[in-house]
């Protein structure tokens, strides 16, 4: 024993030897903290938008001009899809849902966090608004807004008019959110016995909407009391009017049942509402949202 002690502080003290002891602590300090680091559990986020598939589709329709619009943007923090339907009887349809979608995309992009859900919905629409109304330049316009954020298996959203929220599920689609549309007050109108069904289902204003991005007297958007939770398999479908009064539910639920990319079954979406050449076809638009969740 002791002549290696002997032997090894001969082998130390020399001089020559000074840069092969000093490589060798190195690699002995680099096997240490790697043998450290494999044995602390490392904890992985589940807030991260990972393999995320967009898929979108739109159509003109019948009408001379795509008053739709929609974007979507994916960040660290968590993905956006926003989806708006410019109103096509008032001359500034395309300006308003232009307008109103890029104000909400860009409200998410300048954030460094996953935002406080309530606050930017509220915030995102006021201020959608009120840069509607300074473009349209007194010019009579408006839109529908439906729009998503995700966060892990978190879906919030936050809705204006009569442009749709889903998802598919197990063969199915679930309604999230609620058209703000005059037929759904006179359904709760039917419903507390206010007024008899016929009542409802004749009303010539029936399909006026109610509450819409680009007027004075905008209040507040439709926002989800908690997060939606997704499981997996789970289809986020955001869609404008054009799409569900085109297609039957079965329809839709036929192609989204179909193991495609959300690219390829939006645009067999868009192509069936094309095969039916409907008169009066209005704009059509889809955004389908997918991933393992």
């Amino acid at each position: 024993m002791g002549a290696a002690v002997n032997t090894f502080m001969i082998l130390w003290n020399d001089k020559e030897l000074t840069p092969y002891w000093v490589i060798l602590a190195g690699c002995l300090s680099i096997g240490l903290l790697l043998f450290v680091r494999s044995r602390i559990p490392v904890r992985q986020r589940d807030d991260r938008p990972v393999g995320v598939q967009i898929g979108n589709g739109q159509t003109i329709g019948a009408r001379s001009e795509q008053d739709d619009y929609f974007a979507c943007a994916v960040e660290p923090y968590g993905v956006l899809a926003v989806l708006a339907d410019g109103i096509s009887g008032l001359s500034g349809g395309k300006v308003a849902s232009t307008t109103a979608v890029e104000t909400f995309v860009r409200e998410f992009e300048t954030l460094d966090r996953f935002p406080d859900p309530d606050e930017f919905w509220s915030e995102s629409a006021h201020l959608a608004n009120q840069a509607i109304l300074r473009n349209l330049l007194g010019v009579p316009g408006g839109t529908t807004l439906v729009s998503v954020m995700i966060r892990g298996r978190d879906l919030y959203w936050g809705a204006v008019g009569d442009s749709i929220l889903s998802v598919f599920r197990k063969g199915e689609l679930i309604p999230i959110n609620h058209k703000h549309t005059l037929e759904s007050q006179l359904e709760e109108q039917y419903m507390s016995g206010q007024i008899s069904e016929q009542e409802a289902l004749d009303n010539p204003q029936r399909k006026r909407l109610v509450n819409y991005l680009g007027y004075d007297h905008f209040k507040q958007m439709e926002i989800a009391d908690e997060p939606f939770a997704l499981h997996p398999a789970d289809k986020i479908v955001l869609c404008s009017d054009g799409v569900y009064n085109s297609l039957t539910e079965m329809e839709l639920e036929t192609i989204l049942a179909q193991s495609i990319p959300p690219f390829d079954a939006a645009q067999a979406i868009i192509d069936l509402i094309e095969e039916k050449q409907l008169v009066h076809q209005d704009n059509a638009t889809i955004i389908i949202l997918e991933q393992g969740w």
